[in-house]
């Protein structure tokens, strides 16, 4: 994903793992698409740059699942993510939120309080995905790819992101991102993975690669930016019946 807001688009590629107790058992270095599109529920993530989705014809397209942007800092919402989300659920999709962080803008707390207040919230109906931290490279500064914070500092920011979403919502978000952006911007931290899913966007290659920051294994992967379904390309780490308890467990 990349921001709306920013003058010129930066695509990252992510690489998602899943916590242990939910992944499948599948290695990091699994074959990707076209491979694995016919085996794995498909799904796609959408912005305001989608606008007004067809949502039946993504599901008649094979779209399973769909993660929708809500907010941006604190000051930004989505103007149509009301209509994607609810549009995507009465399609027969599971659907979910994500936040585009900017840590430089406020607190982790703070960004993830709003987020849960326009979009980021989470229900036990197996409907809904668990909240997502979109964390990537900065999009309005290629100098400040970390966006000034120390690695720890980082790290410290997304412990208090994940936090204020779990006492909010009961669940920990997704975390997407980056090989290369984790390792440059956290040291690679493995505070996370035992906990918290992994969204991995890695780009045109045959699988995810190299998991970051201790997560042996992913649990969405967006492969592509461009496909049959509109917004970015992703794949679920198992098969659709585990994607609904996904959706519905703590």
């Amino acid at each position: 994903m990349a921001s709306e807001r920013t003058p010129f688009r930066r695509r990252a590629g992510v690489v998602t793992a899943a916590t242990a107790a939910l992944a499948l058992a599948v290695p990091a270095a699994a074959a990707g698409p076209p491979a694995l599109v016919s085996a794995l529920p498909q799904g796609h993530d959408v912005s305001s740059h989608q606008q007004h989705v067809d949502w039946p014809s993504t599901r008649t397209k094979g779209a399973r699942f769909v993660y929708v942007k809500a907010t941006e800092s604190t000051d930004y919402h989505n103007p149509h993510f009301d209509e994607q989300y609810d549009g995507a659920r009465d399609a027969g999709l599971l659907r979910g939120a994500y936040h585009f962080a900017l840590p430089d803008k406020s607190s982790g707390a703070a960004q993830a309080a709003f987020f849960v207040r326009n979009g980021g919230a989470w229900r036990e109906d197996g409907w809904t995905l668990p909240p997502a931290l979109d964390i990537e490279y900065n999009p309005y500064s290629a100098r400040l790819q970390c966006y000034g914070l120390s690695k720890a500092k980082m790290v410290r920011w997304i412990r208090s992101f994940s936090d204020t979403v779990k006492e909010e919502t009961g669940r920990r978000p997704v975390i997407y991102t980056t090989t290369q952006w984790w390792e440059l911007c956290t040291g690679n931290s493995r505070a996370f993975s035992s906990s918290h899913a992994l969204w991995i966007a890695r780009h045109d290659t045959v699988g995810p690669g190299t998991l970051p920051g201790g997560w042996r294994y992913w649990t969405f992967w967006q492969y592509g930016t461009e496909g049959s379904l509109p917004g970015d390309q992703n794949l679920f780490n198992g098969p659709a019946d585990r994607l609904r308890a996904f959706a519905r467990s703590r």
